[in-house]
């Protein structure tokens, strides 16, 4: 089915969320043909939030891996939300040694994009490292067709990323796979720099195992020659093919 997509505008600007932290962020939006008869209230909208690495190494909404992310989102149509978390950028607040705030932060974000795009049907969370772990914590939508999509999950460092809270994180993946609803995709690379490729392995394992019965939807994929960092060519192709082809 083509798109009706013939351009796109991008706002960048701030928001205040109800706990009281301001993030930054960078609104990229379609402007849809649509027939002079249809209400443009009326169009049905797919939203995409996308999370950045760690703010304590520089993760920051301009990332070079979020926005490879957004090529196919852009092409089908999504409005796609990237944001600094708190601490970064014009983002208030300073971040947590846990990840709880940021957690919060995104329900809250997340809400304010609903409300601010109130057609959406569809909302497609990803996180990219550290972002994935915030992301994984985030439950499907009770009113919106919800996916998520967590890239280079950091499994490995993940009990100092979250300051020996891992076990919490375990759980809330664990209950996001085993949703009836869920719908997740795990991309990881069998070069990441920070979790060998038998950890990873050993860690699906699990996953898999955690969502069998589930009618859920759980697809994982190891992309071959990819590093944490994403920078070489055929896995960059590999990843937007996948992205192209999974995204709703």
């Amino acid at each position: 089915m083509p798109s009706r997509q013939v351009n796109r505008s991008d706002t960048r600007d701030v928001v205040q969320l109800p706990c009281g932290t301001t993030l930054e962020y960078i609104l990229s939006s379609p402007e849809l043909a649509t027939p002079s008869e249809t209400p443009r209230e009326a169009v049905a909208s797919k939203l995409a939030i996308c999370l950045h690495p760690w703010s304590w190494l520089g993760g920051r909404m301009e990332d070079p891996v979020l926005q490879l992310l957004s090529a196919p989102l852009e092409e089908k149509g999504y409005h796609v939300l990237r944001y600094n978390s708190r601490g970064v950028g014009k983002s208030t607040g300073w971040p947590s040694l846990t990840g709880s705030r940021e957690v919060q932060d995104l329900r809250e974000l997340i809400q304010w994009a609903l409300d601010t795009i109130p057609t959406t049907t569809s909302v497609v969370i990803i996180g990219y490292s550290y972002g994935s772990l915030i992301a994984s914590c985030i439950p499907v939508h009770p009113d919106v067709q919800t996916s998520h999509i967590l890239l280079s999950y950091p499994i490995g460092p993940r009990h100092w990323l979250t300051a020996f809270h891992g076990r919490s994180y375990a759980a809330a993946l664990r209950g996001l796979v085993r949703d009836p609803r869920s719908n997740v995709l795990i991309v990881y690379g069998d070069r990441d720099d920070f979790t060998s490729s038998d950890v990873y392995d050993t860690w699906m394992n699990g996953i898999v195992a955690d969502a069998k019965g589930s009618e859920g939807h759980l697809e994982v994929t190891q992309i071959e020659g990819a590093t944490h960092f994403w920078r070489e060519e055929a896995p960059h192709s590999h990843l937007i093919a996948l992205l192209s082809r999974w995204i709703p």
